[in-house]
């Protein structure tokens, strides 16, 4: 259970094994610590005590904590989890070699294909009721399939020689994609086409917010799996930038949180912004989106598994490449 608080004031305390939650003095939620998988808290005003700390890190519960735009700004986890050197050591050198280059494509291979289906599954429901919008659409992935097709022509000894090629076909393939989903919602919210920080629009501000939460979840996943979280591939190394993180994410952003949001405008929501931020019940309610959707089964590799589990298993399908225990490729979600 992924344990979401975004109340003000909220208190998280520890009675016997069991993790309490009151607001105003009052207990609003009780949940066994074996229960719980992460706690993500999303709001000001909120504190814990010592013992909840204490009890989330010996059942391996990791603690983050995420702005009011989505933005993660904190972790807690237990020192245990880094005990291990061995897959981070293959890490770090695979950058420099062939390795690096397979994770780079497949990242960039992952998020095309899932912003292709992510167009085919909206796009079917459109297909008789808005046939001009559903054969333009259709058009536009014809161009983005050329596109992917570039990926497989490009060779290097590694990542650097490499990345300058890779996020130009990332970066065409997703101008279409945006273009198109512009196109799915006309008339439904006004898209000024896709901004990150700073968005002062409800889709991107949705947007922006869902992606806090998968990167949480990612990073979650990538430190349970032994690996550095700001040892990327693709992205290139900063300061302070969750490299790996940002990398992995690629492959989840279409099937758990585009599908979510263009979902809810392509029904009609309407959503206004507070001072350009989502409130707190509109955050509440697409963080309870996005947990469903992490909650939902996809296909992988011939068996239906969560997508949250589906993520875990692919951050360790990345330790056992680099220590060259197996090999590593993209997941790719159903529509």
């Amino acid at each position: 259970m992924n344990l979401i608080i975004n109340n003000y004031g909220s208190f998280l305390g520890k009675k016997s094994e069991r993790l309490i939650v009151k607001e105003q003095g009052k207990v609003i939620q009780e949940v066994p610590f074996f229960d719980l998988s992460q706690i993500t808290v999303t709001t000001g005003g909120a504190s814990l005590s010592s013992d909840v700390i204490r009890m989330c890190m010996e059942h391996g519960v990791q603690i983050n904590f995420l702005s009011s735009t989505g933005q993660p700004y904190a972790k807690i986890t237990s020192p245990q989890l880094n005990a291990t050197v061995q897959t981070r050591r293959e890490q770090l050198m695979a950058y420099y070699d062939s390795r690096g280059v397979t994770l780079a494509r497949a990242f960039v291979s992952g998020k095309i294909k899932n912003q292709i289906n992510t167009l085919k599954y909206f796009s079917k429901h459109r297909k008789e009721a808005k046939k001009e919008t559903y054969e333009q659409v259709m058009s536009k992935i014809k161009k983005m399939e050329e596109i992917y097709n570039e990926l497989g022509h490009y060779e290097g000894k590694n990542i650097d020689e490499l990345r300058g090629q890779f996020l130009s076909v990332e970066g065409r393939a997703s101008a279409l994609y945006w273009e198109q989903v512009s196109l799915i919602l006309k008339g439904k919210v006004e898209f000024p086409g896709r901004e990150h920080r700073g968005a002062t629009d409800p889709f991107n501000s949705m947007l922006n917010y869902g992606y806090g939460i998968l990167y949480s979840q990612v990073w979650t996943a990538i430190t349970l799996a032994g690996l550095e979280p700001f040892a990327g591939f693709m992205h290139v190394d900063r300061p302070g930038k969750p490299s790996l993180v940002l990398d992995l994410v690629e492959e989840f952003r279409q099937p758990v949180v585009d599908r979510v949001v263009i979902a809810l405008f392509s029904k009609g929501c309407k959503v206004k912004l507070e001072d350009d931020k989502l409130s707190a019940e509109t955050r509440k309610d697409l963080a309870q989106r996005i947990l469903q959707r992490l909650d939902s089964a996809d296909n992988f590799n011939g068996k239906k598994f969560k997508l949250s589990t589906i993520i875990q298993k692919q951050a360790r399908s990345i330790a056992s490449f680099v220590r060259g225990e197996g090999k590593y490729r993209p997941f790719v979600g159903g529509w």
